[in-house]
This record gives structure tokens, sequence and C-alpha cells, in this order.
């Protein structure tokens, strides 16, 4: 007996489901090349600095541009893809993130042209050079059209299930993970030739290059419009080539602000939690290279080893183990205990001892692959459908602004109290352990 129109066994009805939902591997893949072409830079990034005029103090400014600019760029985008479809706007971060690797490549073949000597008690002493200043356009440039976090969030949010969300965002880590476990091993590879950053950088142009093709002809649309009640006898235009629906205008009344967004339920704490996390990382990322280098005496292919072996045990994390883990725990227990192991790693540094700060990369990765996957699927949940890329958009602020303060204090931190700035980073951590227990209230609060 055949069956009649919309008729379907359950079984059936599931597969044509499943195969309608957008494959989660092109964005991955995505992920996976964005950070395998900033990683691939990130081991030399602070002999670059020295070699060109800089120094600490710089590293760290230079590294707070992509942040600082970004604190700009992410609500923009993150509406952006609420109004215009994520894939749109994944392909002009993407396309802004090539150019800014472009104009990196070019800084490296300009004369060491001094612009400004700086002799100060606090900055320390640095030349600030021609090659110095474009890398800081490059990074800025980056961080302005850097809204591809945030938009590929809020797409995973869109294609997901919220039973799924927790397995799902520790996948999007494990891809991240997975860049810079290759990144640092290449870089080191790549910088021991005769042409020294040049080869790695070029690498980071062609994996950008990569990502775009990717984006452009392999991620669908995870959605034409996310926003709701779009006005009627709107025409039909293109953007960047491709056919949308025509979504309320930034003016009227679904456009919310900092501030709107802040009004929803538990938004303004998370962002909160959010601030803090980013602010303890950041500390952590500016000082540990130079810790690697005055008090560990690492070479860059030492330092790349390290960031290798760390990224392999987050993806041993947020694979096997978080996948088990959220079948028996909720979000908000596993972003709590893993809070705790992140603050321990920050202490296992402080000393300066090699099997201790390897013995960190272990409680690093135990702490960071339960706890973020996990509060970012929270965090997803709590924005709800409609305003997805908007709320990540200005998580994405809240973390530039921690991320500029702790890269510029990071480095200051390292050059006045030497290892003693992990515990700061630490104690820091531990307050988010502290201030997350409020989360399992929250979560209480999604529950039908």
């Amino acid at each position: 007996m055949k069956l009649g129109a919309g008729e379907g066994t359950p079984g059936e009805t599931e597969r044509e489901t499943d195969r309608q939902k957008p494959s989660l591997l092109p964005l991955l893949s995505v992920n996976f090349i964005g950070t395998l072409g900033f990683s691939i830079v990130l081991p030399f990034l602070v002999f670059l600095v020295e070699r060109l005029g800089g120094n600490a103090f710089v590293y760290g400014l230079i590294s707070s541009m992509y942040p600082a600019f970004q604190l700009i760029g992410g609500p923009i985008l993150g509406r952006w893809s609420d109004i215009y479809g994520r894939k749109k706007i994944l392909l002009l971060s993407q396309l802004g993130t090539l150019l800014s690797w472009i104009i990196f490549l070019a800084a490296l073949f300009l004369p060491v042209s001094v612009l400004l000597n700086v002799k100060s008690g606090i900055m320390g002493d640095f030349l600030f050079t021609l090659p110095l200043a474009v890398l800081f356009f490059a990074r800025a440039l980056d961080g302005l059209t850097g809204g591809n976090v945030s938009v590929a969030n809020a797409y995973l949010a869109d294609i997901t299930e919220e039973k799924d969300r927790n397995r799902n965002f520790g996948k999007m880590s494990i891809s991240t993970n997975l860049g810079f476990i290759v990144g640092p091993a290449l870089a080191g590879l790549l910088s021991v030739t005769e042409y020294g950053e040049v080869l790695p950088v070029l690498g980071a142009v062609i994996i950008s290059l990569v990502g775009t093709y990717l984006i452009a002809f392999r991620v669908p649309e995870s959605r034409e419009c996310a926003l709701e009640k779009i006005p009627e006898g709107k025409s039909v235009r293109k953007i960047f080539g491709y056919q949308l629906r025509e979504c309320e205008t930034a003016r009227g009344r679904k456009n919310p602000g900092l501030k709107e967004v802040l009004r929803m339920p538990h938004i303004s704490y998370m962002f909160g939690l959010y601030f803090l996390i980013f602010f303890g990382f950041n500390l952590f990322y500016t000082a540990f290279p130079l810790h690697a280098i005055v008090r560990l005496d690492w070479s860059i292919a030492e330092m790349g080893v390290y960031f290798t072996v760390l990224s392999s045990l987050l993806v041993f994390v947020q694979g096997p183990v978080l996948s088990r883990a959220s079948k028996r725990y909720s979000d908000a227990t596993l972003a709590i205990f893993g809070c705790l192991l992140l603050g321990t790693n920050f202490l296992l540094l402080i000393p300066g001892d090699l099997f201790l700060t390897y013995l960190a990369a272990g409680f690093f990765a135990a702490g960071d692959g339960l706890m973020w996957p996990s509060f970012l699927s929270l965090i997803s949940k709590l924005a709800g459908k409609e305003y997805q890329g908007t709320v990540q958009g200005f998580a994405s602020s809240f973390g530039g602004l921690a991320s500029i303060s702790g890269l510029i204090l990071g480095g200051f931190l390292y050059g006045t109290l030497g290892g003693s700035t992990f515990l700061i980073a630490g104690l820091i951590i531990y307050c988010v352990f502290l201030l997350s227990f409020r989360l399992r209230g929250f979560e209480k609060g999604l529950k039908p």
C-alpha cells in the first residue's frame, strides 16, 4: 500500500528532517581554518615584535588591536547576521581577515624605519617603527571585521536543538583547538627556514583564502532572516549576489540596542561572567609567551610544542569526555567544575617549573574543555532564537573589552610581577567559579 501525500512513518519523517538540517562540517572547517591562520603566527609574534623594535608592552598593545576593534564591529556584524543571514556576514568577516593577513605579510618587507623613540618608566624603552605601525593596522582591520566567532555561534544555535547545544559547541571548540595543534607545529617547521617569518604569514594568507572559498561555496545559509514578523510587500533584493527577503530595518522596533539586550533575563549577568573569563584568559595569553622566554628559556619550536600538547588535550576533553559528561550533568554544573580546574591551572604556572607547566596544561584542558562549551550553550539558550546574532555580537564586545584590558595588562604585569601575574589570572577565574553557582537557577528557568 502506497502512502498518501504528506504521510510517512515516524522513522522516515525523522530521517527527512535530519536531511534538511545543514551539516556542521562546513562550519567546523571554517572555524578550524580561521584558528589555523592565527595560530600559525602566534608562536613567533612576540619575537617579531621585539625584532621590529617593540617590547613586552608593545606586544600586549598589538595583541589588543583585534579585540579593541572587534568591540566596534562585533555587535554590528551580529545584528546584520540577524537581518541579512549568517552566511553573508561570515563571508564579509572572512574577506576582512584575508585582507588583514595580506597587509601583515606586506609589513615584513618594509624598511625598519623609526617613527618614534620611546623611553618610559611605565611602558619601558622601545622603538615604534614603520612595520610595527602596519602590523597595528592589520590587526585592527581583522578585529573590525572579526564577527566570525559570534556569527558562527549564532549559526550553530540556528541549526542545533537545545539538547545538542553543549556537544555541538564542544565540536566547535574541537575544531578551534585542532587549528591550535596544526598551526604552531607548522609555524615551528616554516620559521626555521631561511625565509623566517615570511613563510608562516604567507601560509596564513593562503589558509584565509581557503576559508573564503569554503564560506562562499560550501556553507549553506542557516536562515534568510532571523527576525520574525517580516513586513509584507517588500521587494526581493540581492546582497553579495544572494537573494534574501527584506527584514525590518535597524530603525524598527525589532532593533534592540545594548540597553534592551541587557534587560533580557539573566543576559547582563552572563555578560559579566563573559568579561571576567576573557580577562583571565588574556592575562595568560600575553604573559605566558613572555614567561616561556624569560623563565623557561624556550625557543619558538618549544613554545609550538607546548601549544600543540595543550590543544591536543583540549580536543580529547571537548570530544569524548564532554560528550559523555554532557549526558549526565547540566551545562551549569560543567561550567562550575570547569572553572575550578581552570583556576588551578594558572596557579601551577607560577613557579616556572617545567613539570608543573605541563601539568598545568592538563588542568587547563580539563577546565576550559568542560567550562567554555557549557557556558556558550547556556548563553545561546538564554538568548533565544530571534536575537541570537545580536546577543552573541554584544557578548563578543564584552569579551573584546576584557581582552583589551587583559592583553595590555598581561605584558605590563608580567614585566612588573613576573610569574605572580598568573596568580591574578587564577583568582579571577576562581571568582567566576563562585559566581557560576547562580547559573543553576538560570538553567532551571529554561525548563518547561
